[in-house]
């Protein structure tokens, strides 16, 4: 597509405003980079922590801005998101609205398409991923579709960029009309529609509900009217007042009584999906085949009692792969990192290079450095599992299975979503709270988000399982796991019984959340996905490990006399003396381990390379290293019990600084996030003195 990009700050109002709206995962960003390139305008709205996206370019002789509004699947105004699409629609700030759907998912979609098309703007179809409608054999009759809807129906694929020619065509000749199709719904069944008003509602509206509700629509929109004679779209406010949404009433209040009795939004939201029905009925060809297979797996992977243990056992054998196929290529990047410190090594004695540099060199930034790096197999296998699982369409089904237990303890399914999240990174997983429209449920899943193990503990494990629990080390190291989760979930059922016992006591939100069909994941979205992560992984490395390993090579080799030779004359041994009291009675009375705690804060990867750093030993990951470690460790007094007490405490206690930020950032308030860090500390130190103390009775 021939485009010209320009900037984002065109003046006056010659400019078409563009709103992208969509579902998650319909590909709704990706089409809007598709239009705006890399020419991105990114900020967050006004006062609140959600990213807002703006871009712009031309086509022909006219201007675009586009805005991409968050991903939701309603405009009922629950979550954040909502409010502010929602909001920004309202405001008059959007000409045209770009509806992406996911073509191969259009009943899902389609929800959100009725809604945007009763707030009364000019609303254009995108059909997204139709390259995979063709790939499972299935049709949209791309005729009937928009005579049902009454708006503009544009086929697309934004990964292949096809089709967008067509849909900017197709806005800008849509720009100033609500619709501009003949509706034309024939129903089945004209017996239970046929209207009893004077005027045909068919003939006027894409959605015409059932006539109790279309009569109080007609009298509310005429005492809105009266009272309100600027208000815009009299119908979709009546139709708000109907579903009693508190915002709407907020700021137009009218007396309504007598005619609002009751709330009609289970009645609306039901006969939309009558309709929708409809829809998928006229215009999907050959769809139940796929939809069955899905629901033959659904009926196993979603089973009431098997569900749970099912996912449990997919998550083992996610982290068996992870430990087993990982540790045999971490051999390879062990002899590398050995091969590149003593080709350094000696180059830097050959050329007399002052010992403090060549140490700071060599045994702090690549003994440090390099030492993470080992793992990078460890990840890898990791995040390749997770997307294999996520790109099949199997990871949205762990919140809908866990929604019970998740009930249970105060919050719904959908906080399970952030957990979940956890297990990759901690920063997108409290990022992801935002969906929880609840302060109080927001507030108690950051907390506990942290306790699920992030990649970024993997090598914390494998070193310490390794070391001191040989062929059950892979079973240790998945403890680890499970023991965060139902700590996790533990935690967080105390706290909701504390909030009812306050009298706080509040509905729970319903799970609203996608199920897709099953798919054969997409080799190309794996990559770009596990690319992601890596590339992350492989960044902190270069910059936050990097600098973390000078600094702790920098607080070891200096003391208040200058540089030291022995460690525990420096400034590290200084500050980690002052710790030992206090972790002694959790199995970790050692200065050199109150150290890598401290350094964990920067980047939990961190721990491990200190520990090489901390007890001199360069590649303490390799068969020789963990050896050496283990034979300084022993007659210290620290053994296996020790060492999964640190694990433990390593697990729960203050996420990295990267974290830490994203947490005070969500949270807003300094009390809340001083709290949230001790809360963690608190815990952590609990469950690690529990665990030692405990264990020392048997062991």
């Amino acid at each position: 597509m021939k485009q010209n990009t320009e900037s984002l700050e065109i003046k006056g109002r010659e400019e078409l405003q563009i709103g992208f709206v969509g579902n998650p995962n319909c590909g709704k960003t990706t089409l809007f980079n598709a239009y705006t390139g890399a020419r991105l305008k990114v900020a967050n709205w006004p006062g609140v922590t959600v990213e807002k996206k703006e871009g712009a370019f031309k086509y022909h002789s006219h201007k675009f801005k586009l805005v991409d509004l968050p991903g939701i699947y309603s405009l009922t105004s629950y979550t954040m998101e909502e409010k502010l699409t929602r909001q920004y629609i309202l405001d008059n700030q959007v000409d045209v609205i770009i509806d992406i759907a996911d073509a191969s998912n259009l009943e899902r979609n389609l929800y959100l398409t009725l809604q945007l098309i009763e707030l009364g703007k000019p609303v254009v179809l995108a059909l997204n991923m139709m390259d995979i409608v063709e790939e499972r054999g299935m049709e949209i009759d791309l005729h009937r579709l928009p005579e049902m809807l009454g708006i503009p129906v544009i086929p697309v694929s934004a990964r292949k960029k096809t089709g967008l020619d067509i849909l900017m065509h197709a806005v800008a000749h849509h720009k100033s009309k609500e619709k501009d199709i003949n509706l034309e719904h024939h129903h089945g069944n004209q017996k239970k529609v046929k209207s009893l008003h004077t005027h045909d509602h068919h003939n006027d509206f894409t959605v015409v509900y059932s006539d109790l509700i279309e009569d109080k629509i007609d009298e509310i929109s005429s005492i809105l009217m009266k009272q309100y004679p600027n208000m815009k779209n009299l119908r979709w406010y009546a139709i708000k007042y109907l579903e009693k949404d508190p915002e709407i009433m907020r700021l137009y209040p009218v007396d309504l009584l007598g005619i609002v009795d009751r709330s009609y939004e289970t009645d609306i939201i039901n006969q939309k999906y009558d309709f929708i029905e409809e829809i998928i009925e006229e215009v999907v060809v050959n769809k139940n085949k796929k939809v069955e297979s899905t629901d033959k797996i659904d009926r196993i992977l979603t089973h009431k009692y098997f569900g749970m243990p099912i996912f449990l056992a997919i998550m083992a054998a996610v982290f068996f792969l992870t430990f087993t196929i990982g540790d045999s290529l971490k051999g390879v990047f062990e002899v590398l990192f050995n091969l590149i410190s003593n080709v350094v090594l000696n180059f830097l004695t050959d050329v007399g290079t002052n010992k403090a540099l060549t140490s700071l060199i060599v045994d702090g930034i690549i003994a440090g450095v390099g030492g993470i790096l080992t793992f990078l197999p460890n990840i890898f296998i990791l995040f390749l599992a997770l997307a294999f699982l996520e790109d099949s369409g199997y990871m949205s089904r762990v919140a809908y299975v866990m929604n019970g237990l998740m009930g249970k303890i105060g919050l719904s399914g959908r906080a399970f979503i952030p957990m979940l999240l956890g297990f990759g990174c901690t920063v997108p997983a409290v990022m992801a709270s935002r969906t929880l429209e609840n302060v109080n449920d927001r507030r108690r899943t950051i907390m506990i988000t942290p306790f699920m193990s992030c990649s970024a503990k993997i090598p914390i494990y494998v070193l310490f399982s390794s070391m001191f629990f040989g062929k059950y080390a892979t079973v240790v190291a998945f403890s680890m796991y499970v023991v965060g989760l139902i700590l996790g979930i533990t935690i967080a059922y105390i706290m909701n019984k504390a909030s009812q016992d306050k009298g706080n006591n509040k509905e729970i939100n319903t799970l609203l959340i996608e199920l897709p069909e099953y798919k054969a994941p997409n080799g190309r979205s794996i990559i770009i996905y596990v690319w992601e992560k890596v590339k992350d992984y492989l960044t902190k490395a270069g910059t936050t490990i990097f600098l973390a390993s000078v600094i702790i090579w920098a607080i070891l080799n200096f003391g208040p006399h200058g540089m030291v030779s022995n460690p525990s004359d420096s400034y590290g041994a200084m500050f980690g003396r002052i710790l030992v009291p206090i972790l002694k009675p959790a199995g970790m009375g050692l200065w050199q381990v109150a150290v890598a705690l401290i350094s964990g804060l920067a980047a939990k990867e961190v721990v491990v390379s200190s520990f090489g750093v901390l007890f001199g030993i360069a590649n303490a990951n390799s068969r020789e290293g963990m050896n050496s470690l283990t034979q300084i460790l022993s007659p210290l007094g620290f053994g296996p019990l020790n060492a999964y007490a640190l694990m433990i405490f390593s697990l729960l206690y203050t996420p990295c600084a990267a974290a830490t930020g994203v947490i005070a950032r969500e949270l807003k308030s300094v009390k809340w996030t001083t709290f949230t860090i001790v809360f963690q500390l608190v815990i952590a130190w609990l469950a690690a003195v529990l665990v030692y103390q405990i264990g020392s009775l048997f062991l």
